[in-house]
């Protein structure tokens, strides 16, 4: 079985924003990149799995916790299948081939991947069980950095594991929550037919534009401050994707179009030549 091949063609099913950034990484850096991506990509589907109860998605969540904290030299073949047992028809693929993704990166940073995976299964089997109320901008900033504010400092950790890439954290985090702001934003009427409102008590979505684009801020800057290399490459891609969502959003559309977003990334491919 080809690994790599298999997470690339899973990561191009699942989103249309990480596999161009992370298909164009040099080799190491890419399995490390889709690795983090999948691992974290297997809980969010059972975090928003439309069939699964929330104390069932706290189980499944806490269970995936527990088994990538004993990982040491890797995972054995039925690590985490017993976790799923009763779930292997409904669960998604990324979710059931976590064990594939938590061994596809290099093995120098891959316990640092499945810590992260691990402390964010905890805090969404915590906001599960809170059925994701969101009451008060603190619990707006605690809920976007544990599900991406966290995942901006992981990425900072392979840029720096990779080819000691320095980067500011406060604008990583930032770079993390503005992308989780703006998909609370693209999404909130889907969310509320499923029962859940992560905007604070009071808020609308002028709150929430103020909120995003104060974190895609930092975000800017954060990517501004990126070397030329796979890093910079990577980041530039998804924040000019979330800054067109979020102006798109602001004049009324529902999303970015599929031919928005070949117009965006043809653009930014075309100005990296240039300056190239």
């Amino acid at each position: 079985m080809d690994l790599r091949r298999d997470a690339l063609q899973i990561l191009k099913e699942t989103s249309r924003t990480f596999y161009i950034p992370i298909s164009i990484l040099p080799s190491g850096l890419q399995e490390a990149v889709a690795s983090a991506y999948l691992c974290m990509r297997a809980i969010d589907e059972i975090e928003d799995h439309p069939e699964l109860d929330n104390a069932t998605k706290a189980h499944l969540l806490r269970t995936i916790s527990l088994t990538l904290q004993a990982g040491v030299d890797g995972f054995a073949v039925d690590a985490f299948s017993q976790g799923f047992s009763g779930y292997e028809h409904s669960l998604a693929e990324v979710s059931i081939r976590v064990r594939d993704w938590s061994i596809l990166a290099p093995e120098s940073i891959a316990p640092r991947i499945w810590d992260a995976t691990a402390a964010m299964a905890d805090r969404m089997a915590y906001w599960a069980e809170r059925n994701w109320k969101v009451e008060t901008e603190s619990d707006l900033d605690r809920y976007t950095f544990g599900v991406a504010g966290a995942v901006g400092l992981l990425l900072s950790d392979l840029w720096a594991w990779y080819d000691g890439t320095q980067t500011n954290r406060t604008q990583a985090i930032g770079f993390g929550r503005g992308l989780q702001a703006v998909n609370i934003l693209r999404n909130h009427a889907e969310d509320l037919k499923r029962g859940v409102d992560f905007y604070p008590e009071g808020w609308n979505a002028a709150n929430l534009q103020v909120y995003a684009r104060r974190n895609l801020t930092l975000a800017d800057a954060y990517t501004k401050s990126l070397p030329a290399g796979p890093a910079l490459n990577f980041c530039q891609i998804p924040l000019t994707l979330a800054h067109g969502t979020l102006d798109a959003l602001a004049n009324g559309k529902e999303k970015l179009s599929r031919s928005d977003v070949v117009a965006l990334i043809e653009q930014l491919i075309s100005v990296d030549i240039k300056a190239s």
